[in-house]
Formats: C-alpha cells, structure tokens, sequence
C-alpha cells in the first residue's frame, strides 16, 4: 500500500459506505477524460458499470473512482495518479466535510464546514448545504488550406446538494463559431445549437442545462434539461445521441438490485413546425407556435452474471396531443399503447433497441447495439425488401499486453429510411437534428483508435475512419411505383469521408484542458450531397491542425 502518497485515499474508504450515491448530479459527457478512465478500469475488470446509458452521475463516478482506489494492487502507476488527480474533483460528493486548506475562507472558521476559492472556482460545503461554482471557457482554433475558423465559449456552472437526498445544477455555455461547423444536416459528431446567424458564414447559440434531483439509495428521479446517449459505443451512439440541443425530460433511474437495472425518460421535444391554428397573424411580425413533440423511452439492462449487461427498450415519438399519462409509465411496451390510443387513425413514432456488453474478458470489451424502427417479419424472407435499422457492433481493449495502451475497433451500419418519418412532427428529431446516428439512414462506418497515456493527464491518439452515404430516399409510403421498404443498402456512396487523425490532450488541472490535433481529410462525393453534409471549411481533401484549450464543460 502506497498510502504515504496517497493519504486522502483511506478518507474515502471510511465514507464510501455512507457518502455515496446518495445524490445525482450529472456529469456532462463532454468530459470524455473521465468517461474514458471509468471505462479503463470496467475494462480492466476492477469495477463494473452500465456502459450503455449515459451520463453518469458524480456521485456514480466518485463511488467508482473509490472501489478502484481500495483495490490499488490491480492499478499500475500511471492509473494511480489518475485516480488521486480525478478525485481532488470529486471531493464535494465523497468527503463529509472536506479540507481543501482554502486560500481564502469566506465564512470564516467553522469545523463544521470547508470553503475554498480558487482560480477555477468556489467551493463550500456543510453539513446540510454542498456547492460548487465554476467557470466555463474555451477557444478551438482550426487551420488548414482554406484558411481558419475559431469556435470559443464562455459561461459558467454551479451544482450543489441540500441534506442526504436532493441535488441541483446548472450550467450556462454562450458559443459563437466564426464558420457554423455543426449544423443539423452535417454529418459531424460536434453538438449543435440553436444558431443565430451572423455575418460572413458564422452563427452564435446558447446551452442552457440543469435539473434537480431526488435520490435514494436504490434510485433517483429527476427533472432536467441535458443531453443523454443510449447505446454503448466509442465513436458515436445509435440509440440516442447528444448532438441535438439539450431538451427539457423527466428522468428515472432504478436498480433495486444488482442484476436489474431501470432507466427511463419522458421528454419534451422541439418540432419546429409551426401550428398555424394556434399562431397569431393579426400581429406585426406574426407570432408562430410550434406544434408540441414528446418522447417516451425505456431501456431494462440485465446482469445474468458479473461483466455481461444486456439491455432492451423501446420508445415513442409523439404529437398533435397533450402528454399522455400512459407514456409516463416507465415500464410500458409504448407501441401497444399507440394501437390503443389511436386505434383506426394513423399511429405515431415507434423504435425498439437492444444493447449488450460484455466484459468478460480480462481487458476486452466486446460490444454491440440495434436499433429498430420499422420490423415486419415478413420482409425478412422477401428478397427485395427490408426493415428499417441500424447496428453497431465493436470491440475494445485496455492495457493488454502494453500498460497504459488501448485500442477500439467499431463498425456501424444503417439500413435507408432509418430514422425517417413522413410526418414531419413525428421525425426522430429535436430542433431538426437527428437524435440517432450521426450518419442517419442508408450509411456505414469503420472506425479504428489507438490511445496511449504516458503519464497522468497526458492522452496521446490516433484514429482511422472511413464514413460512407448512400443515395438520400423519401418515406413515402403512397408512391405506387416505389415501395418506401425496396431500397437495399449502400447502392452507390455519394458522400465519403476518409480520415485519419492524431491528437494529444493534457488536463494540466481538474477541467482544465490543452489540446492539439491534426487531420487529414478526404471528403468526396456527389457535389450536391457533399456542400449539404459537409462545412464548406472541411470540403474536399484538407489537411487541418486543431488546437485550445477549455476550462470547465
């Protein structure tokens, strides 16, 4: 045992046991430093986790980050020092009342309670009040042979908790791109905006998050506005993704025991069709109202034996009706209901998902996924026909055979039509962006990474992907002399993106980022379907350096 180094390490086996867990506040999954180092140590078979919903909370995390630290003989060095710098950022949700040796005290001497100020940030918390406010900002510069663009943001977040079973948070994030790179029709894995169009190509948008939660020792059940993916993946969920703007939703989280696990979401979309019943055209400028869009989603994840989750669920879409009661039951199977509720009328958006993941392996994560949007048993046996899907399938290592190396291999496919609707309230869509794959319907993918950590906080990577589209097909199921179920996959690729990237990060301090990357691109195809999918900033064959650096998510 190292505890001479690592001294805060007993502090947090002695409180495990009654300071976690206990509350959720979640932790974006735009800190993918974290999300990584959790999935590291599944992989290695030290912890376990659910890979297939995310976020994780902090407290999830904080819990996580201390079974790890308890069983310091199965770490090497390097994941050592990452376990103590991660929980220096995790103190809030795992000490009872924390030292941080604060500069300043703003409340003066109380050993009752602990405040800190630093440059990132205050902190306080007591025996009944935990907070937590920082700052947010960041600048990504990107260079290449048409110049240069710069996304920057700025802005801040707080979270806290009151007693043993509430907690809250809130985050605020102003963006402004000089060139709009994540737009809803471009196939990019960057989260999009509500954007305000400015001169010369750009556009401004705002992230509003946040939520308050209440949690109890087998679950929690919350109100908030984030972003979610479902769907165990690396490179890009197919479930659910976080690329459309965050949305208002109900959640609940329930695992009463250590073989079954709940999640479920009602959520509240934005369809961007207007209702012209319900907007005003007596006024100057018109006042236009959208038609309401919700979501309902499930997802049971089964533990038969220890490492191997298999998760199913189902889903809803659905409008032109208030929020259902029926669709806020977690446990239902949601397209029975719609037979039911809009018998002899035109039903709504139904999906089915399955995940399963498996860590069997000592440091193999050997995964896979499938979506479901339209199945009828018949097509599977009809030549010319086919049900609307999509898959992934993958496989994962950590520190086998080289310490501190990793390496992920992913396919993904996508038959034509999925993720389509015809009616435009019903697409699988917020603010028009796609909530599934990035690559949406008739399209495939082959993404291959290898990462090495040479030192705590130091992450060196390089990947290879290859990104092909197909020939875009309209969902119309009244067109007598094209059936919307005869399009086979991939006829001919009319978009190609073929990549291969190398990038170093550094978290100098917790939140705290410089990175540096370069890619070079080759992006062809169909010049209609290339200006549509692609910024005019990566068209073509392009050799681009990334570079910033952020604090705070």
């Amino acid at each position: 045992m190292q505890n001479k180094k690592y001294p805060f390490i007993l502090i947090f086996i002695i409180t495990i046991n009654f300071s976690l867990l206990a509350q959720d506040v979640y932790q974006h999954i735009s800190n993918k430093n974290i999300y990584e180092f959790v999935d590291e140590l599944a992989n290695q078979g030290i912890i376990e986790i659910n890979s297939a919903i995310k976020p994780y909370s902090r407290s999830f995390i904080a819990g996580k980050l201390a079974q790890a630290a308890s069983d310091e003989q199965k770490l090497n060095k390097r994941q050592k020092k990452e376990i103590g710098f991660y929980l220096l950022e995790y103190k809030l949700e795992v000490d009872s009342v924390p030292d941080y040796n604060p500069k300043f005290d703003l409340f003066g001497k109380n050993k009752n309670l602990a405040t800190a100020v630093n440059p990132l940030g205050l902190f306080y918390k007591d025996k009944l009040f935990t907070l937590s406010v920082k700052p947010i900002w960041g600048i990504n510069y990107f260079f290449n042979e048409n110049g240069s663009i710069y996304h920057r943001w700025g802005g801040g977040e707080a979270f806290g908790y009151i007693g043993k079973h509430w907690g809250f948070y809130a985050s605020l994030r102003d963006n402004s791109e000089s060139k709009r790179i994540s737009e809803a029709d471009f196939f990019t894995l960057r989260p999009g905006g509500a954007y305000k169009i400015t001169t010369g190509g750009g556009g401004d948008y705002s992230e509003m998050r946040g939520g308050v939660t209440f949690s109890w020792r087998w679950g929690s059940v919350g109100l908030v506005k984030d972003h979610l993916t479902w769907g165990t993946n690396y490179h890009g969920a197919n479930i659910f993704t976080d690329r459309a703007p965050s949305f208002a939703q109900i959640k609940l989280s329930v695992k009463p025991v250590k073989w079954f696990e709940l999640n479920y979401y009602h959520g509240w979309l934005v369809s961007m069709e207007v209702d012209s019943v319900r907007s005003y055209y007596s006024t100057n400028p018109p006042r236009e109202v959208y038609r309401p869009k919700y979501i309902a989603a499930n997802m049971f994840t089964f533990t038969p034996w220890k490492r191997l989750n298999i998760s199913v669920g189902n889903s809803i879409i659905y409008s032109d009706m208030n929020v259902h009661p029926a669709y806020l039951i977690p446990v239902m199977f949601f397209k029975s209901i719609d037979h039911t509720v809009n018998q002899d009328i035109d039903n709504q958006n139904s999906q089915m998902f399955f995940d399963i993941s498996s860590r069997n392996i000592k440091k193999v994560h050997l995964y896979g996924t499938l979506f479901i949007d339209e199945l009828k048993i018949e097509r599977i046996s009809q030549k010319d026909e086919y049900n609307f899907y999509s898959v992934k399938i993958g496989a994962a290592t950590s520190n086998l055979g080289i310490q501190n190396l990793s390496l992920n291999v992913e396919y993904t496919m996508s038959m034509p039509l999925t993720y389509q609707h015809r009616v435009p309230t019903l697409t699988y869509e917020s603010n028009y962006y796609n909530m599934g794959f990035y690559l949406r319907d008739n399209s495939q993918e082959i993404f291959a990474r290898i990462a090495y950590k040479p030192i705590r906080g130091l992450h060196l990577s390089a990947y290879y992907l290859l990104a092909q589209h197909g020939p875009d097909y309209i969902y119309d199921v009244n067109n007598p002399d094209e059936k919307a179920n005869s399009h086979p996959l991939m006829e001919y690729v009319t978009w190609q993106n073929q990549t291969i990237s190398f990038k170093a990060t550094y978290e100098f301090i917790n939140n705290a980022y410089l990175f540096v990357e370069y890619i070079s691109a080759d992006i062809t195809g169909d010049e209609e379907q290339v200006i549509k999918y692609t910024p005019e900033f990566f068209r073509g064959k392009t050799n681009t350096i990334s570079a910033g650096f952020n604090v705070g998510f």
